[in-house]
């Protein structure tokens, strides 16, 4: 019992296995109709124009079991391939361009696998049109030979277009290019080619036309446009040529000559005809039909007329023939025939034709000489030209024409009849030009005029043309202007002057000169035209940097032109920058900065602009110096006195700063300067003198010019009051005693103390001169002082001495309350004492001591 309840559970799991094997259904595909987009691709259609790369179709099925699936596609052997298919979601792509043209259906095999079954199927793919194919003419080129005499209407051709597309894209019509300038149309379907209606062909004005068709498809889908396609051919229409013109004259109308010493049967003219029919042209045959009075015959097969009597026999001066000309088809009929008239004059020999002839005889050339630009209407005399045509009548008419350049010269007469004097006349002065040609040529020709033959002959006339004078020097440009730098030495090239003369010889040659206000320092070659400096000029862009004068260039006659030289001396740095003075000295109140000033002559930029540093400064870093200004002020962080002092030791604050000015020009220069600077705080503000003496401390000339102003107001005051006295006094009549006014007019000892510190120190009074004699010098003949004196004039007061400088090492050169230490310049004193001598004092003075020796004289007349 045991074994059988062992064996049992697995006898029963095998049998269920077997079961379950043999219970395995295959796949299989959804079959979703023609129109779906996935199932098994049964009755799928593609257009050939579907882009490679497109997911065109899902391969789709199931198994009943639930199994997953995968997907195939395989083609039979040799087949190409079109698609391609993902195994798991199976979609499928188009890898391979598709042509209806070439393939419209594609056969493939798709499977479906569950792992253990696979399930296969043949499905054919159709392949639909797309408009992608143009339409091609067949069995080209088109030739066509049509008979001129073709009706109009008539078809001539057929031509045939294919097109591999189908419905609407495979359709094709026909039309022609220029439709308007053609002789011919097409049916639009059929491609038949007609003649137009009411239009004929005609060999003789066109043997061939070119017919350019066109074939355009019905149009179609393509890559989702509507498109078109259309192709080009040319069809060649030779026109044959039928009999159908008559026979055409060649050359006409048609004249001929009999002269007097032609000879009988001697040949006059020959007519020609041809077949108008060029194609196929028939034989000509000629006649005379009237007018020939027995005189004349003409060639049957020729036409070469001929006379047949001698000149004395024709009784008529011209006679008109009328000629027949036929066709002769081959088998020897006449077709078609046209008429011709031929004029024959009978006429004397013409047997000389027109000649020139000189002083000596029969002459072929002749020459002048002549000076260039004659008077217009001028004959050239010189020329003696005769012209002579032995024949008689119309042969002996001729024109005369002068050949050669044009419009400079005519000929008189134009006309000749027989013979005639040859006048050439000027009719163009400025042509006639010795720069331009040195010799004229022409050709005189005498032709005749209503002569058949003719003649002519022909004469050289050369003119040669002697110079003169015409021209004026030119000069290459009107103005020049020329560069140059300040430091050039004398001699020095400048710039060079050109100017031509065309004229020959001395005429051309041209000599040149300057002149004008800015031509002193320069000089020019009178035949090189090079300008160069004087050999002592020293330019200097500082005194002047423009110079403007003219320039002549002028012939051996005297004709000049002008033009105008711009001259620029260029600035070179030759200056160095310069300080009023080397050591100057500046007050600066703490907070406000002092300046420095120095000038550099040079005349431009960037060689006068001056940069300013500090080169020295005891102690140092106690200074800061503005560059461009020059402006000195104290570093930021002293800001009073007492600063000052921890710095430096020199309780009276007066420091030495060299100070260097450098100019920017290459190379640059520089000089220096010491500057004593005294600081000092802003304490003087108790009253306007302290101020005063303050701001004029570093400036001694402005304290002298207000002390000179105020003394001169002085002078002028007591003047005044003076004058006004002496007036008033001489009006009242009263004796006032001269003594007493001198003694009056001391001054006090007070004003003396007050005024001491205002002398110089070397003995000097200008006012001196202004001072009347002494009062027994005025004194009358008759000693009775009894004259009024006119009030002196107040001395002038003097400027302060100046001071002597203190050295730097002894004790501080100045103190800010003292106005002695800022009036140093010595140049002050002359400026003063040239007030001093003023002439309108002089004038003042002696006009008063001469009225008052008037007066004088006046009273002591009655004494005498």
């Amino acid at each position: 019992m045991k074994h059988v309840r062992h064996f049992t559970p697995s006898l029963f799991l095998s049998l269920v296995h077997v079961c379950l094997v043999q219970a395995n259904y295959a796949p299989y595909f959804f079959d979703n109709g023609a129109r779906s987009t996935n199932g098994n691709m049964a009755l799928l259609s593609l257009s050939e124009d579907t882009p490679v790369g497109t997911h065109v179709y899902t391969l789709n099925g199931t198994d009943p079991e639930g199994d997953p699936v995968t997907y195939g596609l395989t083609y039979e052997a040799g087949s190409r391939r079109y698609f391609s298919v993902d195994r798991n979601l199976g979609n499928v792509t188009l890898i391979e361009e598709l042509d209806r043209e070439k393939e419209d259906e594609i056969e493939v095999i798709v499977s479906i696998s569950d792992g253990l079954s696979t399930v296969s199927e043949k499905v054919r793919i159709l392949v639909t049109d797309a408009n992608d194919e143009s339409p091609e003419f067949i069995n080209t080129p088109y030739i066509v030979q049509v008979p001129e005499n073709t009706p109009s209407g008539s078809s001539i051709f057929k031509i045939e277009a294919v097109d591999r597309d189908t419905g609407s894209g495979g359709s094709i019509t026909y039309f022609l290019q220029n439709i308007h300038a053609n002789k011919f149309t097409i049916d639009r379907h059929s491609g038949v080619l007609r003649i137009k209606t009411g239009v004929t062909l005609d060999y003789e004005k066109s043997r061939t036309h070119f017919v350019v068709v066109v074939a355009k498809d019905g149009g179609g889908k393509l890559r989702g446009d509507n498109k078109v396609f259309s192709a080009t051919t040319t069809v060649t229409v030779n026109v044959e040529d039928v009999q159908d013109t008559p026979p055409m004259f060649i050359g006409t109308p048609y004249y001929g000559y009999v002269y007097e010493d032609t000879l009988a049967g001697s040949e006059v003219l020959t007519v020609v005809a041809l077949d108008g029919d060029r194609g196929k042209p028939n034989s000509i045959r000629y006649c005379l039909v009237n007018g020939d009075e027995g005189s004349f015959e003409i060639s049957n097969t020729t036409g070469a007329i001929s006379v047949i009597k001698s000149p004395n026999q024709l009784k008529k001066e011209v006679y008109e023939l009328k000629v027949q000309a036929s066709e002769v088809s081959p088998e020897g009929d006449v077709s078609a025939y046209a008429f011709a008239m031929v004029t024959i004059r009978v006429v004397d020999l013409n047997n000389h034709p027109p000649t020139f002839y000189g002083e000596n005889g029969p002459q072929n050339r002749f020459e002048l000489t002549m000076y260039e630009h004659p008077p217009e209407g001028e004959i050239l005399r010189g020329l003696k030209i005769t012209v002579n045509d032995s024949d008689q009548g119309a042969n002996a008419k001729f024109n005369l024409h002068l050949v050669g350049p044009g419009g400079i010269f005519r000929v008189v007469p134009q006309t000749v009849l027989n013979e005639a004097q040859v006048t050439i006349i000027v009719e163009n002065s400025a042509a006639i030009d010795y720069e331009k040609f040195k010799v004229l040529t022409f050709k005189l020709l005498a032709i005749e005029v209503n002569t058949p033959e003719r003649f002519s002959s022909t004469a050289d006339v050369v003119i040669r043309l002697l110079d003169t004078n015409d021209n004026v020097p030119k000069f290459s440009s009107d103005y020049y202007i020329a560069r140059i730098p300040e430091n050039s030495p004398g001699g020095s090239n400048v710039v060079a002057i050109t100017a031509t003369d065309p004229d020959s010889g001395l005429w051309g040659e041209v000599k040149y000169s300057i002149y004008g206000t800015g031509a002193d320092l320069f000089l020019i070659h009178p035949s090189t035209g090079i300008i160069y400096t004087q050999p002592w000029a020293v330019l200097d862009a500082e005194v002047n940097s423009k110079y403007n004068f003219y320039v002549k260039a002028e012939d051996t006659d005297g004709k000049y032109s002008l033009a105008e030289v711009f001259i620029t001396v260029l600035d070179v740095n030759d200056h160095s920058p310069e300080f009023n003075e080397n050591i100057q000295e500046k007050t600066m109140i703490i907070g406000s900065p002092v300046k420095i000033e120095a000038i550099d002559q040079d005349a431009e930029e960037p060689n006068n602009i001056v940069d300013y540093s500090i080169m020295q400064a005891d102690p140092a870093n106690v200074f800061d110096i503005d560059q461009s200004t020059g402006e000195i002020k104290l570093k930021s962080y002293i800001r009073s006195l007492d600063i000052i002092h921890n710095i430096t030791k020199n309780k009276d604050c007066i420091w030495s700063v060299v100070v260097q000015a450098k100019d920017r020009g290459s190379p640059s220069f520089s000089t220096t300067a010491v500057l004593k600077i005294d600081i000092t705080e802003e304490t003087l503000h108790k009253g306007p003198m302290a101020a005063f003496l303050m701001q004029t401390k570093d400036n001694p000339m402005k304290a002298l010019g207000v002390l000179a102003g105020v003394m001169g107001i002085m002078v002028l005051i007591t003047i005044t009051i003076s004058t006004a006295m002496f007036w008033r006094n001489k009006r009242s009549n009263k004796i006032m005693p001269v003594r007493r006014i001198i003694k009056k007019r001391q001054p006090q000892p007070s004003r003396t103390v007050r005024m001491e510190w205002l002398k110089f120190k070397r003995p000097s009074n200008a006012a001196e001169k202004f001072v009347v004699e002494d009062a027994q010098s005025l004194q009358n003949e008759n000693s009775n002082n009894n004259v009024q004196v006119a009030p002196v004039p107040p001395a002038a007061p003097m400027p302060p001495p100046p001071p002597a400088l203190a050295s730097s090492g002894d004790a501080p050169g100045w103190r800010v309350p003292t106005v002695s230490g800022s009036l140093t310049p010595k140049f002050i004193n002359k400026q003063l004492k040239k007030r001093g001598h003023s002439s309108a004092h002089n004038a003042l003075v002696s006009e008063l001591k001469m009225r008052f020796e008037k007066r004088n004289a006046a009273i002591g007349e009655p004494h005498i």
